[in-house]
Protein backbone atom coordinates (compact mmCIF):
# COMPACT_ATOMS: atom_id res chain seq x y z
CA UNK A 1 0.00 0.00 0.00
CA UNK A 2 2.77 2.34 1.01
CA UNK A 3 4.82 1.61 -2.66
CA UNK A 4 1.21 2.04 -4.41
CA UNK A 5 1.13 5.67 -2.68
CA UNK A 6 4.79 6.43 -2.89
CA UNK A 7 4.10 5.94 -6.70
CA UNK A 8 1.11 8.16 -6.98
CA UNK A 9 2.69 10.83 -4.82
CA UNK A 10 5.87 10.74 -7.46
CA UNK A 11 2.94 11.09 -10.35
CA UNK A 12 1.23 13.54 -8.41
CA UNK A 13 4.76 15.60 -8.22
CA UNK A 14 5.77 14.77 -11.95
CA UNK A 15 2.75 16.05 -13.12
CA UNK A 16 1.44 18.82 -11.39
CA UNK A 17 5.12 20.21 -11.14
CA UNK A 18 5.12 19.81 -14.69
CA UNK A 19 1.64 21.64 -15.48
CA UNK A 20 3.02 24.73 -12.94
CA UNK A 21 6.50 24.40 -15.06
CA UNK A 22 5.04 24.15 -18.48
CA UNK A 23 2.91 27.42 -17.38
CA UNK A 24 6.20 29.33 -16.20
CA UNK A 25 7.96 28.41 -19.46
CA UNK A 26 4.67 29.29 -22.03
CA UNK A 27 4.85 32.92 -20.61
CA UNK A 28 8.95 33.39 -20.78
CA UNK A 29 8.20 31.77 -24.11
CA UNK A 30 10.56 28.96 -23.39
CA UNK A 31 10.23 25.21 -24.67
CA UNK A 32 7.56 23.26 -22.42
CA UNK A 33 10.71 20.98 -22.63
CA UNK A 34 12.94 23.23 -20.62
CA UNK A 35 10.42 23.12 -17.50
CA UNK A 36 10.47 19.36 -17.38
CA UNK A 37 14.30 19.50 -17.22
CA UNK A 38 14.31 22.03 -14.42
CA UNK A 39 11.45 20.29 -12.29
CA UNK A 40 13.96 17.07 -12.35
CA UNK A 41 16.27 18.86 -11.17
CA UNK A 42 14.91 20.52 -8.60
CA UNK A 43 12.69 17.60 -6.77
CA UNK A 44 15.20 15.17 -7.49
CA UNK A 45 17.68 13.53 -5.48
CA UNK A 46 20.45 16.30 -6.13
CA UNK A 47 17.64 18.82 -5.32
CA UNK A 48 15.14 19.31 -2.78
CA UNK A 49 15.18 15.36 -2.73
CA UNK A 50 11.22 14.82 -3.48
CA UNK A 51 11.96 11.88 -5.80
CA UNK A 52 14.62 10.11 -4.35
CA UNK A 53 14.81 6.74 -6.97
CA UNK A 54 13.96 7.63 -10.65
CA UNK A 55 14.74 4.40 -11.93
CA UNK A 56 11.27 3.33 -12.03
CA UNK A 57 10.59 7.04 -13.93
CA UNK A 58 13.69 6.31 -16.52
CA UNK A 59 12.21 2.83 -16.69
CA UNK A 60 8.51 4.02 -17.36
CA UNK A 61 9.66 6.97 -19.52
CA UNK A 62 11.59 4.74 -21.91
CA UNK A 63 7.97 3.79 -23.17
CA UNK A 64 7.57 7.36 -24.36
CA UNK A 65 10.49 7.41 -26.95
CA UNK A 66 9.18 3.60 -28.31
CA UNK A 67 5.90 5.17 -29.21
CA UNK A 68 7.63 8.58 -30.52
CA UNK A 69 9.48 5.94 -33.08
CA UNK A 70 6.49 4.54 -33.82
CA UNK A 71 4.27 7.73 -34.59
CA UNK A 72 7.77 8.41 -36.87
CA UNK A 73 7.76 5.41 -38.71
CA UNK A 74 3.69 5.99 -39.18
CA UNK A 75 4.60 8.98 -41.05
CA UNK A 76 7.05 7.76 -43.76
CA UNK A 77 6.12 5.56 -46.28
CA UNK A 78 8.94 2.73 -46.76
CA UNK A 79 10.42 4.33 -50.53
CA UNK A 80 10.49 8.04 -49.69
CA UNK A 81 12.53 6.68 -46.51
CA UNK A 82 15.37 5.03 -48.69
CA UNK A 83 15.46 7.29 -50.94
CA UNK A 84 16.07 9.96 -47.90
CA UNK A 85 18.38 8.03 -46.55
CA UNK A 86 20.74 7.53 -49.30
CA UNK A 87 20.60 11.09 -49.94
CA UNK A 88 22.21 11.70 -46.13
CA UNK A 89 24.02 9.17 -45.81
CA UNK A 90 27.34 10.90 -46.34
CA UNK A 91 26.05 13.55 -44.55
CA UNK A 92 25.48 12.20 -41.02
CA UNK A 93 28.90 10.37 -41.25
CA UNK A 94 30.73 13.05 -42.18
CA UNK A 95 29.01 15.57 -39.76
CA UNK A 96 29.32 12.38 -37.12
CA UNK A 97 32.79 12.73 -37.46
CA UNK A 98 33.59 16.37 -37.03
CA UNK A 99 31.10 16.22 -34.02
CA UNK A 100 33.41 13.92 -32.60
CA UNK A 101 37.09 15.05 -33.03
CA UNK A 102 35.94 18.74 -32.19
CA UNK A 103 34.21 17.03 -28.48
CA UNK A 104 37.52 15.23 -27.90
CA UNK A 105 39.49 17.87 -28.73
CA UNK A 106 37.69 20.42 -25.78
CA UNK A 107 37.95 16.89 -23.66
CA UNK A 108 41.66 17.07 -24.32
CA UNK A 109 42.37 20.53 -23.96
CA UNK A 110 40.80 19.92 -20.50
CA UNK A 111 43.13 17.08 -19.57
CA UNK A 112 40.72 14.54 -19.88
CA UNK A 113 42.63 11.13 -21.02
CA UNK A 114 42.90 9.76 -24.32
CA UNK A 115 40.11 6.58 -23.84
CA UNK A 116 37.86 9.54 -22.06
CA UNK A 117 38.04 11.96 -24.52
CA UNK A 118 37.45 9.45 -27.55
CA UNK A 119 34.21 8.43 -25.19
CA UNK A 120 33.08 12.27 -24.58
CA UNK A 121 33.98 13.01 -28.70
CA UNK A 122 31.62 9.92 -29.09
CA UNK A 123 29.00 10.98 -27.20
CA UNK A 124 28.85 14.71 -29.38
CA UNK A 125 28.47 13.38 -32.44
CA UNK A 126 24.92 12.47 -32.01
CA UNK A 127 21.27 14.72 -32.12
CA UNK A 128 18.58 13.88 -30.13
CA UNK A 129 15.68 12.20 -32.13
CA UNK A 130 13.07 12.92 -28.97
CA UNK A 131 13.84 16.63 -28.81
CA UNK A 132 14.30 16.92 -32.92
CA UNK A 133 11.21 14.74 -33.40
CA UNK A 134 9.21 16.32 -30.67
CA UNK A 135 9.52 19.84 -31.65
CA UNK A 136 8.69 18.99 -34.79
CA UNK A 137 5.25 19.56 -36.32
CA UNK A 138 2.85 16.95 -37.99
CA UNK A 139 2.19 19.39 -40.68
CA UNK A 140 5.95 19.07 -41.54
CA UNK A 141 6.03 15.67 -41.45
CA UNK A 142 3.25 14.69 -43.62
CA UNK A 143 4.28 18.04 -46.52
CA UNK A 144 7.38 19.28 -46.31
CA UNK A 145 10.71 17.84 -47.25
CA UNK A 146 12.56 19.64 -43.81
CA UNK A 147 10.72 16.65 -41.21
CA UNK A 148 11.86 13.76 -43.90
CA UNK A 149 15.49 14.90 -43.59
CA UNK A 150 15.60 15.27 -40.05
CA UNK A 151 14.10 11.80 -39.71
CA UNK A 152 16.77 10.22 -42.04
CA UNK A 153 19.71 11.68 -40.05
CA UNK A 154 18.43 10.57 -36.79
CA UNK A 155 17.70 7.52 -37.82
CA UNK A 156 21.10 6.99 -39.25
CA UNK A 157 22.74 8.55 -36.36
CA UNK A 158 20.95 5.72 -34.10
CA UNK A 159 22.24 3.07 -36.05
CA UNK A 160 25.70 4.30 -35.84
CA UNK A 161 24.74 4.64 -32.13
CA UNK A 162 23.76 0.88 -31.78
CA UNK A 163 27.07 -0.03 -33.15
CA UNK A 164 28.61 2.26 -30.20
CA UNK A 165 26.54 0.07 -28.30
CA UNK A 166 27.46 -3.12 -29.03
CA UNK A 167 31.07 -2.29 -28.97
CA UNK A 168 30.88 -0.81 -25.37
CA UNK A 169 28.85 -3.96 -24.21
CA UNK A 170 31.75 -6.15 -26.16
CA UNK A 171 34.54 -3.89 -24.36
CA UNK A 172 32.43 -5.18 -20.52
CA UNK A 173 32.01 -8.71 -20.96
CA UNK A 174 35.66 -8.66 -22.44
CA UNK A 175 34.94 -10.06 -26.02
CA UNK A 176 35.17 -8.11 -28.99
CA UNK A 177 31.78 -8.85 -30.32
CA UNK A 178 32.54 -9.63 -33.81
CA UNK A 179 29.20 -12.45 -33.63
CA UNK A 180 27.23 -9.30 -32.38
CA UNK A 181 28.02 -6.85 -35.38
CA UNK A 182 27.38 -10.21 -37.81
CA UNK A 183 23.88 -10.68 -35.65
CA UNK A 184 23.45 -6.97 -36.45
CA UNK A 185 23.63 -6.62 -39.85
CA UNK A 186 21.41 -9.96 -40.31
CA UNK A 187 19.06 -9.53 -37.32
CA UNK A 188 17.84 -6.22 -39.29
CA UNK A 189 16.37 -6.98 -42.96
CA UNK A 190 14.78 -10.34 -41.16
CA UNK A 191 13.16 -7.91 -38.59
CA UNK A 192 12.18 -5.91 -41.50
CA UNK A 193 10.79 -9.00 -43.27
CA UNK A 194 8.93 -10.44 -40.68
CA UNK A 195 7.40 -6.82 -39.53
CA UNK A 196 5.81 -6.61 -43.31
CA UNK A 197 4.52 -10.12 -43.45
CA UNK A 198 2.94 -9.69 -40.36
CA UNK A 199 1.43 -6.47 -41.52
CA UNK A 200 -0.17 -8.49 -44.15
CA UNK A 201 -1.42 -11.37 -43.15
CA UNK A 202 -2.06 -10.77 -39.15
CA UNK A 203 -2.35 -6.96 -38.23
CA UNK A 204 -4.61 -5.88 -41.20
CA UNK A 205 -6.83 -8.77 -41.64
CA UNK A 206 -7.33 -8.22 -37.42
CA UNK A 207 -8.04 -3.84 -38.16
CA UNK A 208 -10.20 -4.46 -41.55
CA UNK A 209 -12.79 -7.41 -39.50
CA UNK A 210 -12.82 -5.23 -35.62
CA UNK A 211 -12.45 -1.59 -37.02
CA UNK A 212 -16.10 -0.93 -35.56
CA UNK A 213 -14.72 -1.84 -31.52
CA UNK A 214 -12.44 0.90 -31.21
CA UNK A 215 -10.90 -0.48 -27.60
CA UNK A 216 -9.83 -3.32 -29.65
CA UNK A 217 -8.38 -1.15 -31.80
CA UNK A 218 -6.54 1.01 -29.37
CA UNK A 219 -5.37 -2.78 -27.58
CA UNK A 220 -3.62 -4.25 -31.01
CA UNK A 221 -2.14 -0.75 -32.00
CA UNK A 222 -0.45 -0.82 -28.35
CA UNK A 223 0.37 -4.95 -28.76
CA UNK A 224 1.92 -4.05 -32.22
CA UNK A 225 3.98 -1.17 -31.35
CA UNK A 226 5.22 -2.58 -28.23
CA UNK A 227 5.71 -6.09 -30.05
CA UNK A 228 7.65 -5.30 -32.47
CA UNK A 229 10.06 -2.94 -30.23
CA UNK A 230 10.74 -6.58 -27.85
CA UNK A 231 11.47 -8.22 -31.12
CA UNK A 232 13.90 -5.98 -31.89
CA UNK A 233 15.46 -5.93 -28.62
CA UNK A 234 15.44 -9.58 -28.81
CA UNK A 235 17.44 -10.10 -31.69
CA UNK A 236 20.01 -7.37 -30.35
CA UNK A 237 18.51 -4.08 -32.16
CA UNK A 238 17.24 -1.48 -29.52
CA UNK A 239 13.56 -1.32 -28.65
CA UNK A 240 13.49 2.60 -30.76
CA UNK A 241 14.55 0.69 -34.29
CA UNK A 242 12.18 -1.44 -33.71
CA UNK A 243 8.93 0.63 -32.89
CA UNK A 244 10.09 2.85 -36.16
CA UNK A 245 9.90 -0.19 -38.23
CA UNK A 246 6.43 -1.26 -36.62
CA UNK A 247 5.70 2.35 -37.72
CA UNK A 248 6.90 2.42 -41.08
CA UNK A 249 4.86 -0.75 -42.36
CA UNK A 250 1.76 0.41 -41.53
CA UNK A 251 2.66 3.60 -42.95
CA UNK A 252 0.76 3.49 -45.79
CA UNK A 253 -2.57 1.69 -44.82
CA UNK A 254 -5.67 3.92 -44.48
CA UNK A 255 -5.73 3.54 -40.75
CA UNK A 256 -2.07 5.27 -40.18
CA UNK A 257 -3.50 8.41 -39.17
CA UNK A 258 -6.32 6.99 -36.78
CA UNK A 259 -3.13 5.00 -35.24
CA UNK A 260 -1.78 8.64 -34.63
CA UNK A 261 -4.10 10.12 -33.21
CA UNK A 262 -5.00 7.54 -30.89
CA UNK A 263 -1.24 7.17 -29.66
CA UNK A 264 -0.43 10.90 -29.22
CA UNK A 265 -1.92 10.98 -25.53
CA UNK A 266 0.20 8.80 -24.24
CA UNK A 267 3.52 8.97 -26.19
CA UNK A 268 3.32 12.66 -24.38
CA UNK A 269 2.63 11.32 -20.80
CA UNK A 270 5.91 9.32 -20.90
CA UNK A 271 7.84 11.41 -22.37
CA UNK A 272 6.80 14.24 -19.50
CA UNK A 273 8.30 11.70 -17.10
CA UNK A 274 11.60 10.98 -19.48
CA UNK A 275 12.66 14.91 -19.61
CA UNK A 276 12.32 15.20 -15.33
CA UNK A 277 14.27 12.00 -14.78
CA UNK A 278 16.72 13.75 -17.12
CA UNK A 279 16.81 16.78 -14.79
CA UNK A 280 16.42 14.54 -11.57
CA UNK A 281 19.70 12.56 -12.85
CA UNK A 282 22.18 15.37 -12.96
CA UNK A 283 24.61 15.17 -9.62
CA UNK A 284 24.60 18.77 -8.98
CA UNK A 285 27.84 17.77 -6.42
CA UNK A 286 29.95 16.93 -8.91
CA UNK A 287 28.12 18.92 -11.52
CA UNK A 288 29.81 22.26 -9.97
CA UNK A 289 33.24 20.77 -10.18
CA UNK A 290 33.30 19.75 -13.63
CA UNK A 291 31.35 23.27 -15.10
CA UNK A 292 33.48 24.80 -17.50
CA UNK A 293 34.26 22.12 -19.74
CA UNK A 294 30.60 21.00 -19.59
CA UNK A 295 29.44 24.17 -20.49
CA UNK A 296 32.07 24.70 -23.21
CA UNK A 297 31.18 21.47 -24.89
CA UNK A 298 27.72 21.87 -24.57
CA UNK A 299 28.26 26.06 -26.20
CA UNK A 300 30.69 24.98 -29.01
CA UNK A 301 27.84 22.08 -29.93
CA UNK A 302 24.81 24.28 -30.16
CA UNK A 303 27.23 27.17 -31.93
CA UNK A 304 28.77 24.50 -34.27
CA UNK A 305 26.02 22.25 -34.91
CA UNK A 306 23.81 24.27 -37.31
CA UNK A 307 26.87 25.68 -39.10
CA UNK A 308 28.57 22.42 -40.11
CA UNK A 309 24.62 20.61 -41.19
CA UNK A 310 24.02 23.93 -42.96
CA UNK A 311 26.86 23.87 -45.23
CA UNK A 312 26.61 19.84 -45.32
CA UNK A 313 23.25 18.94 -46.10
CA UNK A 314 23.94 22.39 -48.44
CA UNK A 315 26.58 20.33 -50.66
CA UNK A 316 23.73 17.50 -51.40
CA UNK A 317 21.34 20.20 -52.90
CA UNK A 318 19.10 21.17 -50.31
CA UNK A 319 18.10 24.54 -49.84
CA UNK A 320 19.75 27.11 -47.54
CA UNK A 321 16.28 27.60 -45.71
CA UNK A 322 16.18 24.09 -45.14
CA UNK A 323 19.52 23.29 -44.18
CA UNK A 324 19.60 25.82 -41.47
CA UNK A 325 16.39 24.89 -40.22
CA UNK A 326 17.62 20.98 -40.27
CA UNK A 327 21.00 22.49 -38.49
CA UNK A 328 18.99 24.71 -35.74
CA UNK A 329 16.44 21.57 -35.08
CA UNK A 330 19.77 19.40 -34.74
CA UNK A 331 21.85 20.95 -33.12
CA UNK A 332 22.01 19.36 -29.79
CA UNK A 333 23.31 16.54 -27.67
CA UNK A 334 21.45 13.15 -27.33
CA UNK A 335 19.72 10.76 -25.43
CA UNK A 336 22.00 8.25 -26.95
CA UNK A 337 25.04 10.15 -25.23
CA UNK A 338 23.61 9.80 -21.94
CA UNK A 339 23.22 6.11 -22.50
CA UNK A 340 26.97 5.30 -23.93
CA UNK A 341 27.78 7.45 -20.88
CA UNK A 342 26.19 4.97 -18.58
CA UNK A 343 27.83 1.90 -20.29
CA UNK A 344 31.13 3.59 -20.32
CA UNK A 345 30.72 4.20 -16.74
CA UNK A 346 29.69 0.76 -15.82
CA UNK A 347 32.64 -0.70 -18.56
CA UNK A 348 35.13 1.56 -16.00
CA UNK A 349 36.06 3.37 -19.49
CA UNK A 350 35.57 6.50 -17.65
CA UNK A 351 35.00 8.00 -14.31
CA UNK A 352 31.94 9.68 -12.92
CA UNK A 353 33.68 13.26 -13.87
CA UNK A 354 33.48 12.54 -17.18
CA UNK A 355 30.06 11.25 -17.23
CA UNK A 356 28.69 14.34 -15.59
CA UNK A 357 30.35 16.69 -18.25
CA UNK A 358 28.79 14.94 -20.91
CA UNK A 359 25.50 14.88 -18.87
CA UNK A 360 25.46 18.36 -18.46
CA UNK A 361 26.60 19.62 -21.82
CA UNK A 362 23.77 17.42 -23.06
CA UNK A 363 21.04 18.99 -20.62
CA UNK A 364 22.51 22.63 -21.62
CA UNK A 365 22.68 21.74 -25.31
CA UNK A 366 18.34 20.24 -24.79
CA UNK A 367 17.78 23.73 -23.30
CA UNK A 368 19.43 26.02 -25.41
CA UNK A 369 18.28 24.30 -29.03
CA UNK A 370 14.80 23.58 -27.41
CA UNK A 371 14.74 27.66 -27.16
CA UNK A 372 16.02 28.39 -29.84
CA UNK A 373 13.85 26.27 -32.20
CA UNK A 374 10.57 27.45 -30.23
CA UNK A 375 11.29 31.48 -30.68
CA UNK A 376 12.31 30.81 -34.71
CA UNK A 377 10.64 27.74 -36.09
CA UNK A 378 7.03 26.50 -36.08
CA UNK A 379 6.79 23.36 -33.44
CA UNK A 380 3.22 22.20 -31.37
CA UNK A 381 4.40 24.23 -27.94
CA UNK A 382 5.25 27.38 -29.97
CA UNK A 383 5.64 31.21 -28.56
CA UNK A 384 3.35 32.77 -30.79
CA UNK A 385 0.01 31.91 -33.47
CA UNK A 386 2.20 32.00 -36.22
CA UNK A 387 4.81 29.54 -35.05
CA UNK A 388 2.64 27.07 -33.17
CA UNK A 389 1.92 23.94 -35.83
CA UNK A 390 0.43 20.71 -33.95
Amino acid sequence: MLENQSIVFTLFLIFTGAACFATLALFARQALIVGYIVLGVLVGPWGAGWVADTRLIANLAEIGIIFLLFLLGLNLAPQKLWQLLKQTMLVTLLTSIIFGLVGSAIALGFGFTLPESALVGIAAMFSSTIVGIKLLPTTILHHRHTGEVIISVLLLQDLIAIVVLLALQGLETGALGWLDFGRLALALPLLIGAAFLAERYVLMPLFRRFDRVQEYMFLLTLAWCLGIAQLAHSVGLSYEIGAFIGGIVVATSPIALIIAESLKPLRDFFLVMFFFAMGASLDLDIAVLVLPPAVLLGVVMLGMKPVVYRYALGRVAESAKLAWETGWRLGQMSEFSLLITFLAVQSVLIGQEVAIVIQLATLITFIGSSTIVVLRFPTPVGVSDKLRRD
